[in-house]
């Protein structure tokens, strides 16, 4: 095995703390929309169809990043990726001031789409992270995204939940119409503060492109060495623009972005599913929790789950690979969709009590085993890239379909969970059964992976 090349430090914190604003502003919504619908009266007081609406405002970011997403990745990939972050990032920001001044459904409609169109971020963050690693370090690299993504889900859970209505719960600090009018604004302003604090952390960032990154020039250069540097910095660039998108549908890249596709669908299924079960009344069999409690429990997962990638996600996959890492984390999907129906029964038969705590517990367990796959999806995209100037259109394609997938999930897994609800489908169980196919498929769809990563050392 080669030595490790240690991980260039300061660059990757940046990057990460950068990162950590995303999901700090799109997981604090998730404690209260569920509750923000309700109030907006848009199901005519139905709880059983509330799934429908959130499902909508859910998807909307991810139907309007999918139709943008490739663009601002292939962008990325001539004007460098620090520009394409920081529009990102602006758009991020002024979509949950928006959102937290929102008083009707199609202001957050609106809030959802101007922050999708303007966000390409997830897949330049990537390219950034391939092009800051090499195949000795991958594992550690990409494990930092889904840790950043859950700590970032902790915070975000755990302001969502507790900032939500401040006036209710300190009259004495938050007094005066404004709060009651916007009872959702807290949390919008403080996550929009975290997103323009990391706006100016970009600054710190060095470009990663190799075309536009800065380099010093030696006092006894001739022009003629200048110039032929400069050659050679250009070309790369205009080769990339050159390469048409239907170069790159081969197999080798076709079948990581499908499998991230999939995987795309399941994994926002599974975090559509948990904010709108343990809100759902107990007599739907829902565990009927306030947005302070959901905040709590959801933001228990992130730490729980943020720690066990940091410490062992990079140590799994040396021993294991990244494919075996891959197919254990989805053999996860169906032993979690099954907790959901068990929890369903004790409520009906039990109450809530510490037995559907303990099935509670157990299903985050899982959740954080189901996260390895994320991750080691993430290794196979950037592998798959042929050179290094395509790096950022690949990964566009794997945020692409993925937004894709995100977009349809949410709609998809809260609609058929109201219309089981409503219906009392197999004791309003359907929606479980129906996630646990596309759940095998994926199983299948995992063992046509490469065995190993394609050696990008090759090509710096």
């Amino acid at each position: 095995k080669k030595q490790k090349t240690p991980l260039p430090k300061l660059q990757i914190s940046i990057l990460v703390l950068v990162q950590l604003a995303e999901p700090i502003a799109s997981m604090s919504v998730y404690p209260y929309i569920n509750q923000l619908i309700r109030e907006l009266d848009v199901t005519g007081g139905n709880d059983a169809v509330v799934g429908y609406y959130a499902g909508i405002i859910e998807s909307l970011f991810f139907v309007t990043q999918a139709l943008t997403v490739l663009m601002w990745s292939r962008l990325s990939d001539r004007i460098g990726r620090k520009p394409v972050l920081m529009i990102g990032l602006f758009g991020l920001g002024l979509s949950m001031l928006c959102f937290g001044l929102s008083t009707s459904f199609w202001t957050l409609v609106i809030s959802r789409c101007i922050c999708g169109m303007l966000n390409g971020n997830s897949g330049v963050m990537k390219s950034m992270m391939g092009e800051l690693t090499d195949s000795t370090n991958m594992a550690q690299g990409f494990a930092l995204i889904p840790i950043t993504w859950c700590f970032g889900g902790f915070f975000g859970f755990v302001m969502g939940g507790t900032l939500a209505r401040p006036q209710d719960r300190w009259p004495n600090i938050f007094p005066g119409h404004f709060w009651a009018k916007y009872p959702y604004f807290l949390p919008c302003a403080i996550a929009a503060s975290v997103v323009f604090m990391s706006f100016m952390f970009v600054f710190l960032l060095e470009e990663t492109l190799a075309t536009k990154r800065k380099r010093s020039i030696p006092s006894n250069t001739t022009g003629d060495q200048l110039l032929d540097e400069y050659r050679s910095d250009e070309s790369p660039s205009e080769n990339m623009v050159a390469v048409p998108l239907r170069s790159l549908l081969i197999r080798s890249i076709i079948i990581p972005v499908v499998n991230q596709a999939f995987l795309a669908f399941l994994d926002i299924s599974i975090f559509a599913l948990m904010p709108l079960f343990y809100s759902t009344p107990n007599y739907l069999g829902g565990l009927g929790f306030p947005p302070q409690t959901i905040g709590l429990w959801m933001a228990l997962f992130g730490i729980i789950d943020g720690l066990f990638q940091a410490l062992f996600f990079a140590k799994v996959v040396d021993r294991l690979g990244p494919k075996r890492t891959f197919y254990i984390g989805i053999s996860c999907f169906i032993p979690i969709m099954t907790m959901f129906p068990v929890m369903s029964w004790l409520v009906f038969s039990r109450g809530v009590d510490y037995m559907v705590t303990i099935v509670l517990l157990c299903q985050l367990v899982i959740i954080v085993m189901w996260d390895m796959s994320l991750a080691s999806i993430f290794m196979f995209i950037t592998a798959s890239a042929p050179t290094k100037n395509v790096l950022g259109a690949v990964n566009g394609m794997g945020q692409m379909t993925a937004s894709i997938a995100h977009a349809v999930g949410p709609m998809f897994t809260s609609s058929i969970f109201a219309f089981s609800k409503d219906h009392n489908i197999l004791g309003g169980n359907a929606v479980f059964a129906i996630l646990c196919i596309p759940g095998v498929g994926m199983l299948w769809l995992a063992s046509q992976l490469p065995e190993q990563l394609q050696n990008r050392d090759e090509d710096k």
